[in-house]
């Protein structure tokens, strides 16, 4: 992670606090600026998330990022969301393929996982048989209602120092997947390593497999398995998270409250939120329109213990998505 000092030197009163030094900000005005930092790090348009610039103010935030680092706000997911532009071209190609016959095909699948662990020379970052077995249980106890199931269909280990600390969008992801990805669009590739600039994960969205089908597939770091050292991100739902954008679902607090320009999440059900939750913030409410923020969401930010569920919106979405994108391809 780049960290680096810079005194924000100006201060300035705009309703939520007032900022001088990098190092004078509040844990409330850390907190809002936090926040801030992960919307502005969702999509290639920052400014299609409206309620960015209103979490913090650009003094909170420009503190805050000048401690932290840029890198701080992709701590827990790194997949990069599709622009507004993309976002509408994939809901007319989904709402196309299910209005012309996709809806009457049969929903869920089983999905073969091809597993390849990145360690370094050293042996670090190597996995157990039963630490995969015990995260495709994982997977399974979340997907199975929603009509998906996960097989392992393969393993490998590879020691290399360059892959084992990649980062997302590197020339070193790029050779690692195209050295070793397996199987057809339907086939989940899952890649353990470190990961660089504190990462948890990313995914490929189902949309892009046909741009470039060597890069699908999902990145954890191997501590975030179950049983691991990532704690309070060591039970497993790293992947499960991370699979989700490979089923084609967004972030619940992708728009935050201002879903009604923006289209947010893409599903009905899944109340919105201002910015993602961490934690485990019973009761949070950052939005006027109905319903608590979805905390236990796996597609939020919140601890492992704290996500326990899909939405019936989000089984559909998945559906829709595997049908256009995976299905056959």
């Amino acid at each position: 992670m780049r960290m680096w000092q810079r005194v924000v030197v100006a201060t300035a009163w705009v309703g939520i606090g007032v900022v001088g030094c990098a190092d004078e900000l509040t844990d409330e005005q850390e907190d809002r600026a936090r926040d801030r930092l992960v919307c502005e790090t969702m999509t290639n348009e920052p400014t299609e998330l409206d309620e960015c610039q209103a979490l913090a103010s650009d003094y909170e935030y420009d503190a805050y990022v000048s401690r932290v680092g840029e890198d701080a706000g992709r701590h827990r997911c790194a997949t990069l969301h599709p622009s507004l532009f993309e976002r509408d071209q994939i809901e007319n190609e989904m709402f196309d393929r299910m209005a012309h016959g996709g809806a009457s095909l049969s929903p869920g699948a089983t999905i073969n996982v091809y597993w390849h662990t990145i360690t370094n020379t050293s042996g670090q970052g190597a996995v157990s048989s039963q630490q995969i077995a015990n995260q495709i249980s994982v997977l399974n106890a979340a997907y199975a209602q929603y009509g998906y199931t996960f097989v392992l269909a393969g393993t490998n280990v590879t020691a290399n120092n360059t892959w084992y600390n990649i980062t997302d969008g590197t020339t070193a992801e790029r050779n690692m997947k195209n050295a070793l990805r397996q199987g057809t669009a339907a086939d989940l590739n899952l890649y353990t390593a470190n990961l660089g600039d504190d990462l948890l994960g990313w995914a490929t969205f189902p949309s892009d497999y046909r741009r470039n089908p060597k890069m699908d597939g999902v990145v954890i770091l191997f501590s975030s398995l179950p049983g691991g050292s990532a704690a309070p991100y060591n039970l497993g739902d790293t992947a499960t998270h991370e699979i989700g954008h490979w089923m084609g679902l967004y972030h619940t607090f992708q728009g935050g409250c201002a879903r009604q320009t923006n289209k947010g999440d893409m599903v009905a059900d899944t109340p919105a939120e201002a910015s993602a939750a961490f934690g485990c913030p019973t009761g949070r409410n950052t939005c006027s329109s109905p319903g608590n923020d979805p905390i236990t969401n796996f597609m939020d930010y919140s601890d492992d213990a704290c996500m326990n569920q899909f939405t019936a919106g989000q089984g559909a979405r998945m559906d829709s998505a595997w049908i256009t994108y995976r299905r056959g391809q």
